[in-house]
């Protein structure tokens, strides 16, 4: 059961080496030079250095576990950091950021900067081919945003059917992929044409793998390159044939949809990749493939290395 008073959420010093065994399980590695001679790596002491710092003797720098990190530079104590990773990794349909605002005790501002590094975290740096020999995929595509807003309507004024309303909706397009018993990719695309999904099928998928689609005519060409190509027609009231069906990735669109609609309720399209990232984190590392939350939640902080997520790129991205 999770335990909120745990000493790495409430004690900086804790969670330094909680976060220290997770990133240097054989000792400190120097970030600038990547020394790992620990005879030439010191710990720094005394009154006016802070806890945490190292020094390199190879390049001379100075260096902590956050130093190459998305935590690095930031004033948020490491306690919140981890305790922040921790609830989004554990929340199944996501965490907002006013809600990590109130427990966390930080602004707003800063517990949305958080959620996104976080969500950088979570992304895969070297994602490996979906499937293969013997193991079946499932592809489909969604969309997102304000459908009713698309589309314009008659509605009666004064005696005369007028257009009202649409014009400023936006449904942003986006193809996913399920291996069963297996992992989940999603993809934010520009357009839901033969050519897109097959790029977005042959870049993440073995083409060893058996395919699962619905009938959309984006994929019987594509279909034709991969193992096998099974098909349920939806438009016809047609959901299952034994094992040829697309139940499972239709429940991961239910549980990101629900997420997006009820936790998160806007999102731009700007960042929208960065809320695919963490839903396909927590199904890829879900209790099914025996996963619980505080290993998700470590597998999370293992990813914080090599990547920088800086406030002005974020939040110009948001207005963009």
């Amino acid at each position: 059961m999770f335990d909120l008073t745990a000493t790495i959420y409430t004690d900086q010093d804790a969670a330094r080496e909680h976060l220290e065994a997770i990133q240097w399980p054989e000792g400190p590695v120097c970030p600038h030079c990547g020394n790992v001679d620990q005879d030439r790596i010191t710990k720094l002491k005394g009154k006016s250095t802070r806890p945490g710092v190292y020094k390199c003797k190879e390049c001379r720098k100075p260096f902590s576990v956050t130093v190459g990190t998305v935590f690095e530079r930031s004033h948020v104590p490491l306690n919140k950091w981890v305790l922040a990773t921790h609830l989004m990794a554990a929340s199944k349909k996501g965490m907002s950021a006013h809600q990590l605002h109130r427990m966390l005790g930080v602004t707003y501002k800063t517990a949305w900067f958080m959620s996104h590094r976080i969500r950088e975290a979570m992304r895969d740096d070297n994602p490996t081919p979906m499937g293969g020999s013997g193991k079946t995929v499932e592809a489909d595509e969604t969309y997102f945003g304000n459908v009713k807003g698309s589309r314009r309507k008659d509605v009666l004024k004064d005696g005369k059917w007028v257009k009202r309303g649409g014009g400023t909706g936006t449904r942003y397009k986006i193809v996913s992929l399920v291996e069963r018993n297996g992992r989940a990719r999603s993809v934010h695309v520009p357009s839901l044409t033969a050519n897109t999904v097959r790029k977005v099928l042959v870049t993440n998928t073995s083409r060893k793998s058996d395919l699962m689609t619905d009938e959309s005519n984006v994929y019987p060409a594509v279909g034709r390159e991969f193992a096998s190509h099974d098909t349920v027609n939806h438009g016809a009231g047609e959901y299952g044939r034994g094992l040829v069906h697309t139940n499972t990735i239709e429940g991961f669109f239910s549980i990101f949809k629900r997420g997006m609609k009820g936790v998160y309720q806007h999102c731009s399209e700007a960042h929208l990749h960065r809320y695919l990232t963490e839903f396909d984190f927590r199904y890829s590392n879900r209790i099914a493939l025996k996963v619980d939350d505080a290993q998700r939640a470590e597998i999370a902080l293992k990813g914080i290395r090599g990547k920088r997520l800086t406030y002005r790129r974020t939040n110009e991205a948001r207005y963009a």
